[in-house]
């Protein structure tokens, strides 16, 4: 029996831990985490190997600072980017939370420089954005790279290992709900964990056990968008103007054709493209380094589709769409941006021929026009020409297009203001599994909100 058990170690669970450790040093907290230590996470692509081998557990994503533990770090340190706080409090509390959180982060050994801070900077840019019908997002950054990120989580670990039970390799299998009431939850081993309060912080690799399992127990959830497109790679030039002022720029456009919102995601600056392994799917992203740079920069460019009655499997959805890029690739396929203009595939002599060196070596060269649906690659298409007026040579004949890259999101679920779950008393739902955030500022101080509300209760 446990004051308060929660079930993944990612930012939202590990902050969750930190907040409840800091007001209630006595209580006794479990975390429950199925992946691995985070010394213990590897990755064989990360490691050399031209392939994935498809592991259960794929190691970018499952085990102690979840999905983002391998990111390159990025603290988007504003309520408008990175998830949906401000739906459920004031902007100011929110903006509170972020700098309460930033200030942890620096306490556990995160960088102190801050990119986009300069107002000036982000007025000139935003200016030159408006004319090529974008829309600049003011962003502060604070970039830790990935090997700061992963000693920042390291410390971490090692702080709560010492304050709280920390299960690792253990998945939890069902949840425990009584009169409408969290009791607890057992596990694939066979553990049966109970305690006052549950926070469910899963992430989007367990976004399907969350959909699956609170479907089961009646809870409701509403459709949430899912997040299409590919990740884009060119030559670092072409948008260092933008990203020595603000790192990262958060673009946002409405393709004229279909008025669907792309916006860019993640982008790494000098950085690298890699895959990842959702459940056997695989998928692409990105990673810049703090000690070591490529020729290139890369960023995703998203199209948002969200769903309406009857249809309610927006991650099945998204899960067909990679599916096929796998099938036609055997993994990640990658097409210059010229090869699809003229509807032919890329070939291994046409990636070879052009001026851009991939850095991720084992996508396949094919064509993404049999992937995507026709709506989302126009939209990218139109997207590309419009920042090409902002950084020229986006739109250049060599840049490259990875597929595809996919954002899995729960269906959201339904919660109060305090992000305990409708219907459902002393369960509470936060992270990116839950719909509620979608990246690593917001995630952490979801769970210092929860913390702090179980805490005073």
């Amino acid at each position: 029996m446990y004051n308060v058990a929660i079930i993944g170690a990612g930012p939202a669970g590990i902050f969750t831990a930190l907040e409840i450790m800091k007001l209630k040093p006595d209580w006794k907290v479990v975390l429950v985490e199925k992946g691995k230590k985070i010394e213990k996470r590897k990755c064989f692509l990360r490691e050399g190997y031209k392939s994935c081998p498809g592991c259960k557990k794929c190691g970018l994503l499952c085990g102690w600072g979840g999905a983002g533990a391998f990111s390159d770090g990025k603290l988007t340190l504003t309520p408008d980017v990175g998830g949906n706080l401000l739906d459920y409090m004031p902007r100011k509390d929110v903006e509170k939370l972020i700098d309460y959180t930033d200030k942890i982060y620096l306490d556990f050994g995160a960088t102190d420089i801050v990119y986009g801070k300069d107002k000036e900077d982000y007025a000139k840019l935003a200016h030159k954005a408006t004319l090529a019908e974008l829309k600049l997002v003011h962003s502060p950054v604070r970039h830790m790279g990935t090997e700061r990120s992963l000693n920042v989580l390291k410390n971490m670990q090692d702080f709560l290992s010492e304050k709280i039970t920390i299960l690792y390799d253990d998945a939890v299998d069902k949840l425990i709900v009584e009169n409408e009431q969290a009791k607890g939850f057992t596990t694939k081993s066979g553990q049966k964990i109970t305690a006052e309060y549950i926070i469910i912080a899963p992430g989007r690799e367990g976004a399907d056990w969350l959909t699956s399992e609170f479907a089961e127990n009646k809870i409701g959830m509403v459709n949430n968008a899912v997040d299409i497109g590919v990740r884009v790679e060119l030559p670092a030039p072409v948008f260092e103007p933008i990203t020595e002022k603000l790192y990262e720029s958060k673009l946002i456009y409405n393709s004229p054709t279909f008025g669907d919102e792309v916006r860019t995601f993640c982008m790494n600056p000098y950085g690298e493209v890699v895959s990842e392994n959702y459940n056997g799917i695989l998928t692409v992203n990105g990673h810049s380094y703090a000690t070591r740079q490529t020729a290139n920069t890369n960023f995703a460019l998203l199209v948002s589709e969200k769903f309406t009655e009857p249809f309610k499997e927006p991650i099945a959805y998204g899960q067909h769409v990679a599916r096929l890029a796998n099938m036609l690739a055997g993994g990640v396929l990658v097409q210059r941006f010229g090869d699809l203009l003229d509807g032919r595939r890329s070939t291994v002599d046409r990636i070879n021929s052009s001026t851009i060196t991939p850095t991720l070596t084992s996508a396949t060269p094919g064509d993404l026009s049999l992937v995507l649906p026709y709506r989302q690659l126009l939209s990218i298409i139109e997207m590309l020409y419009a920042l090409d007026k902002l950084a020229p040579g986006t739109a250049s004949r060599y840049t490259l297009l990875y597929g595809v890259e996919v954002k899995f999101y729960s269906a959201r679920v339904k919660l109060t203001d305090e992000l305990e779950t409708e219907g459902v008393k002393n369960l509470f739902t936060i992270g990116d599994g839950a719909g509620v955030t979608r990246g690593l500022i917001q995630a952490s101080a979801s769970g210092v909100h929860v913390a702090r509300i179980i805490c005073a209760r």
